[in-house]
């Protein structure tokens, strides 16, 4: 298998670190382990890298690399992942990630509720458990309220299941978690393996997790030089296939999504496990509630019998228009699409040709171009020409 590294997108000192440590195996998994071996102990040595620190014998400060996902903290892709991370001691591997999974929240956060936290066992790492989602459990790691340090030198969110190419970014909880770690200033990985339904198994997890080493550890070694983009977080799509992967690809976003597709689903039934988790809290608040309004009627009926039974008669009346209504129910699935005619160098052509799809995604605005300023500018004197009240 070759592997290549496009540098169009990057600094030329990334691309260089990349090439040096991005030669995956051609005869076993065991030269691929020792290659990512070799490149740890380039990220280690560079940590204490000051000769004075040496002769001195001051403490090394290792790495911290904050790991996260959409799919929940129980999920194989992390699982691997952290212990892939946590095999040598001279990074510093900590873990914030949901309860459940939460894969398709987007960039959604918890405001007005409570969210728990606990801590969870994974080897070798320092793990937290979020009831909130992959923004959140970012947000909450950066604060400085559950961790010792101050600041990661990286975040990965991953490795998640299904591809996040294209316009499911804003779909994705994944990508949100790293996109929160860039809006905090933290430079971030999205690390996800093309999962094909009834024909992926976890193995392709774990080797997926041998294609993301390297760059991790490229990654680490480069925020540690300052050479790292700083502007943009990388998209990483590996193929279903990761130890048949083409090699490395930089690629643009593409316009493609996942296929939306609405199901009706009767009434009665219930809903699945997942989803009436996520409500506990939710339903706590509300019979919470209940309970109070119960008290406050109690005591009202208390004080004035005649008013009692104006309440219960109202009470009753609500109840009867409440129960006329007709509910549907609905459920949304994702389906898969293959893509036709679209341009090599875009995420999803990529990655279904087999190659790593390493795509920056930035938080800057777009630049918008003079044409599309001037069409906008036109229709707006021209909306304001023909009814000026309508924008007052």
């Amino acid at each position: 298998m070759t592997t290549s590294a496009k540098s169009n997108f990057m600094p030329a000192s990334l691309v260089s670190n990349l090439q040096q440590v991005l030669a995956l195996k051609n005869d076993g998994v065991q030269q691929q382990r020792s290659s990512n071996a070799s490149e740890l102990n380039k990220v280690s040595s560079s940590c204490c890298s000051s000769s004075e620190e040496a002769i001195q014998g001051k403490e090394c400060v290792k790495p911290v690399v904050l790991v996260t996902n959409g799919e929940g903290i129980e999920s194989p892709g992390l699982t691997f992942l952290v212990q892939a991370l946590a095999l040598d001691d001279r990074l510093d591997v900590c873990v914030c990630a949901p309860q459940l999974d939460r894969s398709v929240a987007g960039h959604s956060v918890t405001v007005r509720e409570t969210i728990s936290v606990s801590s969870s066992q994974i080897n070798g790492a320092t793990a937290f458990e979020v009831s909130g989602t992959p923004a959140d459990c970012v947000s909450l790691a950066l604060s400085g309220a559950l961790f010792a340090w101050s600041k990661p030198a990286l975040v990965v969110s991953g490795i998640n299941r299904g591809s996040s190419s294209g316009n499911n970014t804003f779909y994705s909880g994944a990508v949100a978690g790293a996109r929160e770690a860039l809006i905090c200033g933290v430079s971030s990985l999205c690390i996800s393996l093309n999962w094909k339904k009834d024909v992926s198994c976890e193995s392709d997890m774990k080797d997926a997790v041998g294609v993301s080493l390297p760059l991790i550890y490229a990654a680490v070694k480069s925020i540690q030089e300052g050479v790292f983009p700083k502007s943009c977080l990388l998209n990483i799509e590996i193929p279903s296939s990761p130890l048949t992967n083409k090699g490395f690809k930089v690629t643009r976003q593409s316009l493609w999504r996942s296929s939306l597709s609405w199901k009706a689903v009767s009434t009665n039934k219930r809903p699945s496990a997942p989803h009436f988790m996520s409500n506990q809290q939710s339903l706590g608040i509300q019979l919470a509630q209940l309970s109070r309004d119960a008290s406050a009627a109690g005591a009202a009926r208390r004080l004035n019998s005649q008013k009692q039974n104006v309440e219960i008669e109202s009470v009753g009346a609500a109840r009867k228009s409440n129960s006329e209504k007709t509910v549907k129910c609905f459920r949304l699935e994702f389906l898969e699409e293959e893509q036709e005619n679209v341009d090599e160098d875009l995420d999803i052509r990529a990655l279904e040709d087999g190659f790593v799809a390493i795509t920056p995604i930035s938080i800057s605005p777009p630049t918008i171009g003079s044409e599309i300023q001037a069409s906008v500018s036109n229709w707006i004197a021209g909306a304001l020409a023909k009814n000026p009240l309508a924008f007052h």
